[in-house]
């Protein structure tokens, strides 16, 4: 997925935001806020967020394409996401920086709030906009709980609650993360966070070029 560039601006004035597909629409919403027509977004896969020791290698790829390409500002549009530290270790080969906290739920909360809560959210499910979106197809097909509904203790026995951090303030999406908490059987909780950290994260990096 690649955002609509300028055509007179060379990759080498441009800023490549590699980045999760799970954000895709929240990093262009972002790029149309501040204006920024010089940021182009090549997004990874979203459903590696299941399988996240394809994150660092596939990254490692993309930023070396992006080289290829004239690049010479690149920003990772990843937390760590659940690469123990080894998507830190190409953003160090490459020289570029990503967005700062474990995972996308920490930076659209806020990582200072996220890390002062003190594990405090060790028992939520967390729902962002686009697993309200995309509930039915991302997680309960994948997870194969439209099949079996038996698995779900096996995978959600341990939370107590599912929080919706809410991106926008969308009605049917609010319903959606509502439904998709009372599959779960998990308490519902709501909590409007816009961007979070991930505003000033690329707006630094945009910046920055």
């Amino acid at each position: 997925m690649t955002s609509k560039l300028q055509a007179e601006a060379s990759p080498a004035k441009r800023v490549r935001v590699i980045g999760c597909g799970m954000i895709a629409r929240e990093v262009l919403a972002i790029n149309e806020q501040l204006g920024f027509d010089h940021v182009d977004l090549k997004c990874l896969p979203a459903e590696y967020h299941h399988h996240p020791e394809r994150i660092a290698p596939e990254m490692d790829k993309a930023i070396a394409r992006a080289r290829e390409e004239g690049f010479e500002n690149i920003f990772v549009g990843y937390a760590d996401c659940g690469t123990g530290g080894e998507l830190d270790k190409v953003c160090m080969k490459h020289g570029v920086e990503r967005i700062a906290g474990p995972h996308c739920f920490s930076f659209y909360m806020g990582n200072q709030q996220f890390a002062e809560a003190d594990g405090d959210y060790l028992t939520t499910f967390f729902i962002t906009d686009f697993l309200a979106r995309h509930f039915e197809t991302f997680m309960k097909r994948p997870l194969g709980l439209d099949r079996h509904p038996e698995l779900l203790p096996m995978y959600f026995g341990n939370y107590t609650r599912a929080l919706y951090l809410a991106q926008t303030e969308d009605p049917e999406l609010e319903a959606n993360a509502r439904e998709a908490a009372d599959f779960l059987g998990l308490e519902y909780e709501y909590r409007f966070t816009g961007f979070g950290d991930l505003t000033p994260a690329l707006s630094e990096a945009a910046n920055s070029a």
